[in-house]
């Protein structure tokens, strides 16, 4: 059985939804990579102001780490936008899944548009995670969902999908 995932995309997809739903089905810890962002980056994201590559890699850095502290598993919330962050990630935990939902810019940036509660994270960013994405189909051990579809229609994609993969 699959032990370590990462739900991915851009902001508004929906990572933290279908990462709660595969953590309850699978039994395990559910790792949210906003928590791992340093004081720094968070405050450029509430500013407005895009990450870059140098932002990011103590980030991945120390979700790497966190992904290796839990031997059991974990699935964790993560942007990976690039393919060179989802490698930096494989390296620090090789054999992980991933799980990328897609979304249309519109729809990216209406959902971020209303979140409640303050998120660091702001709307004008979504299109310059759109302008950072590479899309990782065609990658291996990675499975597509339509973030257009409810969490439970996902979840159950996924589960199909990690039972198909396993051995």
């Amino acid at each position: 059985m699959l032990a370590k995932l990462i739900i991915m995309g851009v902001a508004g997809c929906g990572k933290s939804s279908l990462g709660a739903a595969l953590a309850q089905s699978l039994g395990l810890p559910l790792v949210e990579g906003d928590d791992f962002h340093g004081a720094v980056n968070k405050d450029k994201m509430h500013r407005g102001v895009p990450l870059d590559d140098a932002d990011r890699a103590s980030w991945l850095d120390r979700l790497g780490e966190e992904l290796r502290r839990h031997e059991r598993g974990a699935v964790l919330t993560c942007s990976a936008l690039k393919r060179a962050y989802r490698e930096r990630l494989r390296r620090a935990e090789p054999g992980l899944r991933f799980i990328y939902l897609r979304i249309d810019p519109e729809l990216a940036y209406q959902r971020v548009s209303a979140r409640q509660g303050g998120h660091f994270f702001q709307p004008s960013l979504v299109a310059s995670q759109f302008a950072t994405l590479e899309p990782p189909e065609g990658e291996a051990g990675v499975f597509t969902v339509d973030a257009i579809l409810g969490t439970p229609e996902q979840a159950r994609a996924v589960m199909d999908w990690i039972a198909s993969e396993s051995p």
